[in-house]
Order: structure tokens, then sequence, then C-alpha cells
């Protein structure tokens, strides 16, 4: 909220700390030799730097959060699209009607926030027109990372199996790699750094280190991010790719929830219902329900008396 265009020294944060500990204790300081060649990296790499770069640009596009977060999680139907151009798979009925469900959610968001920016700038009739061609750029913004994501997806399920499943060399050479594109973004970077420093000083408890609030959050962002990226490489080694859409899309429900409640974004019914139906959508995508059903049978039968 200080600083909404800091995305970009809040991402190269982030791909710094990973990468220089990768160096560290995946790449042995350069003398471990990748399982995956090299090239296969470069080119998940520039999909991946692609989709960061965008997604963060969008905030600055009358994006709010909240949709923000609720769009990325129609990456359900970015994958299912691409998996049926790219790949030629096909899918049953119901897994049609979880993504026709999924969509319908995250139409009914983006149609209610469009009617937010709207109204708003309705109160400027010079802006308005200007604010609201902006939130349809950050829209198309959105999409176009959504796909992209989905087609790295696919390149990596590809490369995994071909040359084996590598979770801790993908999220070096994923965050190593990308960090001297990073230069064209240096005076952006070089700005926000300027005023995370004028920012007012914060003593960090315990330790009682005195530092400016923004570096102190960015660092706190920083440490969970690195968790939490590390947590869905693995994942993706020991889960089906469904499993892992589904923790991660309940990450970002947990988040979404959050980020309202804490920072008393804008939320109406309509916004509600919307996100209802992309997480009921991703349940049904993922087969819960049949699931369940038989290990609910199960533990009942293990509670009958013997006769």
């Amino acid at each position: 909220r200080q600083f909404p265009g800091c995305g970009n020294i809040v991402t190269f944060s982030q791909f710094l700390f990973i990468a220089v500990e990768g160096f560290i204790f995946e790449a042995n300081f350069g003398r471990k030799r990748p399982a995956i060649p090299i090239r296969n990296y470069f080119i998940m790499v520039a999909m991946f730097f692609t989709v960061s770069v965008v997604n963060n640009y969008a905030l600055n596009l009358n994006i709010a959060m909240p949709l923000h977060m609720i769009f990325r999680s129609g990456s359900l139907i970015a994958s299912m699209a691409l998996g049926i151009i790219i790949l030629k798979k096909r899918y049953s009925v119901s897994k049609y009607s979880s993504i026709a469900l999924v969509s319908l959610g995250i139409f009914t968001c983006t149609f209610m926030s469009a009617k937010q920016v709207a109204s708003d700038s309705s109160l400027n009739q010079e802006d308005g027109p200007q604010a609201f061609l902006w939130w349809l750029l950050g829209i198309a913004a959105l999409t176009f990372a959504l796909l992209m994501s989905a087609r790295m997806g696919i390149f990596q399920e590809t490369l995994y199996k071909k040359f084996g499943k590598h979770s801790k060399e993908a999220l070096f050479y994923n965050h190593a790699l990308p960090l001297p594109g990073f230069l064209l973004l240096a005076p952006n970077i070089y700005q926000h750094a300027v005023l995370f420093s004028q920012s007012e000083l914060f003593q960090v408890p315990v330790i009682g280190l005195t530092l400016p609030i923004m570096w102190f959050y960015l660092l706190m962002n920083v440490i969970t991010q690195y968790v939490c990226i590390r947590g869905v490489f693995i994942l993706t080694t020991e889960c089906t790719s469904l499993t892992v859409t589904l923790v991660v899309t309940l990450r970002k429900f947990v988040s979404l929830i959050f980020s309202i409640l804490y920072f008393q974004n804008p939320f109406t019914g309509w916004h509600w219902l919307g996100t209802a139906f992309v997480f009921v959508g991703t349940l049904m995508y993922t087969e819960l329900w049949n699931s369940l059903g038989p290990l609910l049978a199960r533990c009942r039968g293990r509670g009958r008396p013997k006769e």
C-alpha cells in the first residue's frame, strides 16, 4: 500500500536469496553439473521470469489484490485448455463441468470489480475512461501470465518425465538464471531501494536491531516466500499435479481471506459467490469427493461391532 510499484524489488530480492542459497547448498559453488540440460532451464526460466514480472505490473493497472489472487486461481482452466491444444488430452464431463464453474466464478469477480472501477472513476469523469482502460490492460496482463504459467507447467512436466524429478535443482536454476534480466529493471529497483531506506525506523523484537520498516517487511517477505516456493517445488516431486494444484489453490484462498480481513479490501457478496465457485470447481476437478467416499466407507466399516 505504501509503494504499490515495489513488485520488482520484492521479486529481485526473492530471486537473489534463493539463487545464493541454491548456489551454496545445491550447486556446490558451481561444481555440481545439472541433471537436466541447462538449455531446458533457459526456456523454463524465460517463461518463469515473464510470468513474475507481468503479474507484478498488473498490480499497477487498477487490479486489486483480491481480484489478482482469484484470477490466478484459474490456473486449472489454462492448464486444461493448453493440455487439450498441445498434449491432445481429453477429459471427462465432470472435469469440463468443474472448469465451467471455475470460469463462472472468475467472470463474476471480474465483472463486479469492473463495476467498482467504473463507479470509483465516475467521480472524476476526466480520469474515468483512462482508469477503466488501464484496468482492461491489467486483465489482459493477468490472462497472458495465466496462459504462460500453464505452458510452463506443461513444459516442466515433460522435462520431469524425461530426465527425472529434481526439485532443488529446478528451484535453483529457475531463480539464478533470470538474475541478469533484472538489469533491465535496475532503475526501478534502485528507486524503490531509496524509498525503502527513507521509510520510518523499526526496532526488530528480540535482537533489538533498528532498520527502516520497509526493509524489515522485505526481509520477512523473502523468508516466507523461500519456505513457500521450496515447499511447492518439493510437492511437485511427491504428489500428482492435481494434488499440487489443489494445495496451491487452497493456499491462495487462505491468502485471499487474510488479505481481505487484515487490509480491509472491498469485497462484496458477489465476490464471495465468485470465490465459492472458483474453489468448489477446483475441488470438483480434483475429484476429492470420489476419494472421500471409499475412505468414509472404510471408516464406517471399521467402526462396526464384530459379530
